[in-house]
């Protein structure tokens, strides 16, 4: 006999089995919308600060991280992008890397303009 996991509620209709969607890493990042600004923390413990590079392009972080313990011979990798809703001042994007817990603020940009204006003619 084969067990199956039981299907989240959003994958029952689905005819995949729902191991397909899990997330073997678990909740590893919190995003929130606070005080007009995105701020996201990730869980990264066994990072050390010059291992983590944080990068923001045409509206997306992208979060990856490197380490190798060269003693046990092993590799430690993190990698994940987050595209965010709203316009972000990239030139004021602050990340901090303590116990373990990378937070990154994201202020969102106060956008007046919808574009340029097109003259209606008739």
């Amino acid at each position: 006999m084969v067990l199956r996991p039981t299907p989240s509620t959003w994958t029952q209709g689905l005819n995949m089995p729902s191991r397909l969607f899990s997330d073997r890493s678990g909740d590893d990042y919190e995003l929130y919308e606070e005080d007009d600004e995105f701020v996201l923390t990730v869980d990264m413990p066994g990072f050390e600060t010059e291992d983590i590079s944080v990068t923001w392009d045409d509206g997306v972080l992208n979060v990856a991280a490197e380490h190798v313990d060269e003693d046990r011979g092993q590799k430690k990798t993190y990698h994940r992008r987050f595209r965010f809703p709203k316009t972000v001042a990239d030139e004021e994007i602050g990340a901090e890397y303590r116990n373990g817990v990378l937070e990154i603020t994201l202020p969102i940009a106060d956008v007046t303009t919808r574009g340029e204006e097109i003259p209606v003619e008739g």
